[in-house]
């Protein structure tokens, strides 16, 4: 019984999670309309880091160098890589296309245990990342007028799942040594921006320190920072160590369609036909792909 509950609760806090990071589309493309992307998130993750502070200040101390490389190829792929190709994604696409396409996450993390793990791609597999893939095209080229810039962001859309998808792997290896979830977190965060110091410097980060101040785009950071950094990624990693990386990524397909809607309410982005029929058929390939990976014995 106390297994079963605790899978119930990594599947609520994988859903809560989901539910949160999709909404975090729409308001980091409202925040791009006046910042960099290194800029937001430079900010993004120094607050989260500090509240972690706060929720659990005192000394971490890993297991031994092997630990400590795990955590620093999670702040790598997870935070530094995960968010700067995400946050450039959205200056090139509509966060709902952006939300769509990294929903393929699961895929992703489906091929590469089966690559390291050795485990067997079944046919429903194959359906349905052929299925995602015809989606995704459906999407990127849904208008013409706008081709070239909407197939370069949602290209790095990809690139997103992917780099997810090693972080989910390795969140689920951290998830063995039983370190403390908070910790860990914050570890992986000091890692992530240790790794984006050198993006700092690009382009015109922190020209418009002064802009922060207003009402709006400092609710916006405080809910990047604190609900959407802080909070789920300590939900996240729960999740992946109760019910383990590849069903904790299934939730990915349920993510878009909070995206779509708040982009719909907020950003007046216009989903035409053409968009929302490859939309249902990304998610769908990754909905037929998860009857591979339930009959699998992995966690």
């Amino acid at each position: 019984m106390i297994i079963q509950s605790d899978r119930v609760k990594g599947h609520l806090a994988a859903l809560v999670t989901i539910l949160v990071w999709g909404s975090t589309f729409v308001a980091t493309k409202v925040l791009l309309g006046q910042f960099s992307p290194v800029e937001i998130l430079f900010f993004r993750f120094l607050l989260g880091w500090g509240v972690l502070w706060l929720l659990r200040p005192k000394r971490f101390s890993t297991e031994g160098k092997k630990t400590e490389v795990l955590l620093a190829m999670a702040g790598l792929t997870g935070v530094t890589l995960n968010y700067l190709l995400e946050n450039f994604a959205l200056v090139r696409t509509q966060a709902s296309n952006l939300a769509v396409i990294v929903s393929t996450a699961p895929l992703f993390v489906g091929l590469m245990a089966a690559f390291l793990f050795k485990q067997r791609i079944t046919i429903h597999f194959v359906i349905g990342f052929i299925v995602s893939m015809v989606g995704i095209f459906f999407i990127s080229f849904s208008d013409g007028s706008h081709i070239q810039i909407h197939l370069s962001g949602d290209l790095l859309g990809i690139a997103v799942a992917f780099v997810w998808a090693i972080y989910s792997l390795l969140s689920e290896k951290l998830s063995t040594y039983r370190l403390d979830t908070i910790l860990i977190t914050r570890r992986t965060f000091f890692y992530g921006i240790v790794f984006m110091i050198p993006f700092l410097w690009s382009g015109d980060s922190f020209q418009q320190v002064s802009l922060w101040l207003q009402p709006l785009h400092i609710s916006l950071l405080l809910y990047l920072g604190i609900a959407a950094c802080a909070l789920s990624y300590i939900t996240w990693n729960y999740a992946v160590a109760k019910i383990g990386s590849v069903q904790s990524n299934l939730y990915f397909y349920g993510s878009p369609v909070v995206t779509i809607l708040f982009s719909i309410c907020f950003l007046d982005e216009k989903v035409t036909p053409k968009v929302v029929f490859g939309m249902v058929l990304t998610i769908l390939g990754v909905v037929i792909s998860e009857g591979v990976w339930r009959k699998q014995g992995r966690r």
